[in-house]
């Protein structure tokens, strides 16, 4: 990737995982498909507002509507409940360390279904590092029943690879404007959760939400959903699925500085040691650090010679 990329991958990542801190705190006074429903509202209208800007139009066709309609699924409406209900058991930090395990998922899909990015010695070293890494998180949970904390890590690891999903998916839709995959994506989300508010969450029978969580709300609907997905879409399409999903390691870096700091979570050693794994399988994954390494070995021992 460019200079360029990075920098946006690197602006996207503080985004998202700032998103992680405003669903912990919406979470605690409304339903996770009402949270769903509220971002993707708001970041429908920003995104609509900037497509009749820019003079775009939405797709049409019938192929394109169908893969929106299942990125939608995919790549929003059940990774983002999952995540906001498991916020309700985990931290917002460890909700995005799970998250970090997406160029994972992402690895192994590519090596099933494509030609080109099959798992090679150093891919491979990678997977097992980051399956282990999740296993660190886990902990001691998976020996003590299926409590809610252990369902909550599965449902946060389970966005995770819905994540990887989506994003090979989207391999069909490179022929479309990331703004207008972005704009129609959010549209069917907004479309698909309003029927399981009303049948699930409930909203007439809760106290309406506080400050804190209408800003948290105002935040993910123009931050984390708006602006992020024309930032996401733009880097599937130049970047790739494999290196715009490691976005996701630097995910956890701003949910845990702003969930130690204004809500007080804990991350424990154990945490840390599977985000530890997590990255060094990333690392292999990536490849390029390895490269370089055998590049300046080789450098050095013909200098030696």
């Amino acid at each position: 990737m460019s200079a360029g990329q990075w920098l946006q991958l690197f602006i996207l990542g503080a985004i998202w995982g700032g998103s992680y801190f405003f669903m912990k705190v919406a979470v605690a006074e409304m339903g996770p498909f009402s949270i769903v429903l509220a971002r993707c509202l708001l970041g429908a209208l920003v995104l609509c507002a900037a497509l009749l800007i820019s003079g775009l139009k939405f797709p049409t066709a019938p192929r394109d509507l169908w893969d929106i309609t299942v990125m939608a699924l995919l790549n929003a409406l059940i990774p983002f409940s999952l995540i906001c209900w498991a916020e309700q058991y985990i931290s917002s930090g460890l909700a995005a360390v799970f998250n970090a395990t997406t160029p994972v998922f992402a690895a192994l899909c590519l090596h099933f279904i494509t030609h080109d990015q099959r798992l090679t010695p150093a891919r491979i070293t990678g997977v097992v590092a980051g399956l282990g890494g999740v296993a660190v998180l886990i902990g001691p949970d998976a020996l003590q029943g299926l409590g809610d904390n252990l369902l909550a890590q599965l449902a946060a690891l389970a966005a995770a690879a819905l994540y990887a999903i989506s994003a090979i998916y989207s391999r069909r839709l490179k022929h479309i404007e990331p703004l207008s995959i972005a704009s129609s994506q959010v549209i069917a989300t907004t479309l698909l959760s309003l029927p399981l508010v009303l049948l699930f969450d409930k909203p007439w029978l809760r106290p309406l939400p506080g400050p804190a969580s209408l800003w948290s709300i105002l935040a993910l609907g123009v931050l984390s959903t708006a602006l992020a997905y024309i930032m996401y879409f733009k880097l599937l399409a130049t970047a790739g699925a494999a290196n715009t999903t490691l976005v996701t390691f630097l995910i956890p870096i701003s949910a845990t500085v702003l969930g130690v700091l204004v809500l007080h979570e804990q991350l424990f050693a154990r945490h840390y040691a599977g985000m530890a794994l997590i990255g060094v399988g990333l690392v292999a994954i990536d490849g390029r650090f390895g490269r370089w390494l055998a590049q300046n070995f080789n450098r050095r021992a013909f200098r030696w010679n």
